[in-house]
């Protein structure tokens, strides 16, 4: 870290301990942790969100309302990968910590080989049912042909992504996460680059977009494939991978696949569950016309956007908290679980009301009609304090699964989306609340788990079910 650096984190470290929010020595540790996983987290999530805004700039609502419906089947894409990742990182930071790390390529070497398993399936979906798939949810016959032909062509990016996914949790189960933020940020601006030729400069509209993120997700996991396999990248600071596949080893080891499999299931299942429910919130939107399912997605991916302060600040928390509960200092990760959740929420209040401010700008980019800007614009200032919860939510979600603490976080993710923000947005389909009811549903998604989360935090039951977990403390 460069002088002027080291005095930055410095003067932001004391200004925070002085307004009370978190300690400077916790937010050094915090800060190191967090900022390259944001840095990854935005890189991954402004790929779809570029593909939308250029998308409506070429083509209008019936592109950006397609590529909403499209976007809802990449979203259970990318939950599976991040499942399957799961288990991954635990395995691969057991062995990788207990020094075994032959163990721990080979369980990478699985991951791979699970990896392109199930992208096949989802890859033939695709390929085979596009335009059935995005029919299901009620799309025009505009709507239709657009959604379908982004499914054709994003396709072949599926087994990147999940590859993509794998390597990536590898690399965070060694403690790197600056590598893969290199290579996930080169993927975003090679996206954002190809986008602008293809669908500009070539006239391909969606099919461009769909092109441009296959090409980059490709792009993506050459670059880590080259760490992945043990290579030395020798610049930008980017390092080869410790646990590196080898062709020397056992391309194929059931009993650690077992292992994977039982450990990543109920992740895959614990995602799906979070990106299932946006299928019947587009179905309902889809009843208001075009303009409020493009309107919507527009609001979620703004919202995704923000949410990349989370992709830090919740691993943060829970390594953190994780490690305080190891050296058996119980208080120390509660101090440190409680600063974070602060330090989100004072994060994610300021980020909303930015976005707010800026909510019709934001919206401009992304829709041109006088009627599609207005309602975009009040999704996106929904959208932007709804993250507040998200913020709230990640932190303290974070801290409990640094104490081993996951089932009642699940049991409020799925209580926020199914048990309050659901039947919200359906009470627009029979009630005069209208549209009103998507508006409470985005915030219920998030505010709910979150509320409910930072009460299992304040409440302390993760100290007990910590020591399930620890030898002592």
């Amino acid at each position: 870290m460069t002088g002027r650096q080291t005095a930055a984190v410095e003067f932001v470290a004391g200004t925070l301990e002085r307004l009370g929010i978190i300690d400077a020595e916790r937010f050094r540790p915090t800060a190191a942790l967090a900022w390259p996983r944001v840095v990854t987290g935005f890189a991954i999530m402004s790929k779809q969100t570029a593909d939308l805004a250029m998308v409506g700039v070429a083509v209008g609502t019936a592109g950006t309302t397609g590529l909403a419906f499209a976007l809802a089947y990449w979203e259970v894409v990318t939950m599976v990968g991040l499942g399957l990742a799961g288990g991954t990182v635990s395995l691969v930071s057991q062995n990788y910590g207990g020094e075994a790390t032959d163990r721990a390529s080979l369980v990478v070497t699985q991951s791979v080989l699970l990896a392109i398993g199930l992208s096949t399936p989802m890859m033939a979906a695709f390929l085979l049912g596009s335009e059935r798939l995005i029919g299901l949810l009620g799309a025009g016959s505009a709507s239709l042909e657009y959604g379908s032909t982004y499914l054709v062509f994003v396709a072949p990016a599926i087994c990147f992504e999940l590859c993509n996914l794998i390597a990536s949790r590898t690399y965070t189960g060694v403690g790197d996460t600056f590598t893969e933020m290199v290579a996930r940020a080169g993927g975003a601006v090679l996206n954002i680059a190809l986008n602008a030729v293809l669908i500009f400069g070539f006239g391909l509209g969606v099919a461009g977009a769909a092109i441009g993120s296959t090409v980059s997700a490709g792009f993506v996991s050459l670059v880590l494939a080259w760490g992945m396999t043990g290579r030395s990248y020798g610049f930008l600071g980017m390092e080869p991978s410790p646990v590196p596949i080898s062709r020397s080893q056992s391309w194929l080891e059931p009993t650690m696949i077992r292992q994977l499999v039982e450990i990543a299931t109920p992740e895959i299942g614990r995602r799906l569950a979070q990106g299932i429910v946006v299928f019947p919130l587009l179905w309902i939107a889809a009843s208001f016309g075009p303009v409020v399912v493009t309107a919507l997605e527009v609001g979620r991916r703004v919202r995704s956007l923000i949410n990349s302060v989370n992709w830090g600040l919740s691993l943060a928390a829970s390594s953190l908290v994780g490690q305080a509960l190891g050296a058996g200092d119980a208080d120390e990760a509660g101090a440190y679980g409680a600063a974070i959740i602060r330090l989100s929420t004072v994060l994610y209040v300021g980020l909303a009301a930015l976005i707010v401010v800026f909510a019709t700008p934001i919206a401009d980019v992304f829709v041109t009609s006088p009627d599609a800007l207005a309602r975009t614009t009040t999704f996106v200032g929904v959208s932007a304090v709804s993250a507040i919860g998200f913020g709230i939510d990640g932190a303290a979600a974070g801290a409990l699964l640094g104490a081993g603490d996951t089932r009642l976080p699940f049991v409020a993710s799925l209580l926020g989306r199914y048990g309050f923000a659901l039947p919200a947005a359906a009470l627009g389909l029979v009630t005069p609340l209208g549209i009103g009811g998507l508006y409470l549903a985005v915030l219920l998604e998030t505010f709910v788990p979150g509320g409910c989360n930072y009460w299992l935090f304040r409440r302390g039951r993760w100290r007990a079910v910590s020591r399930r977990y620890r030898t002592a403390g």
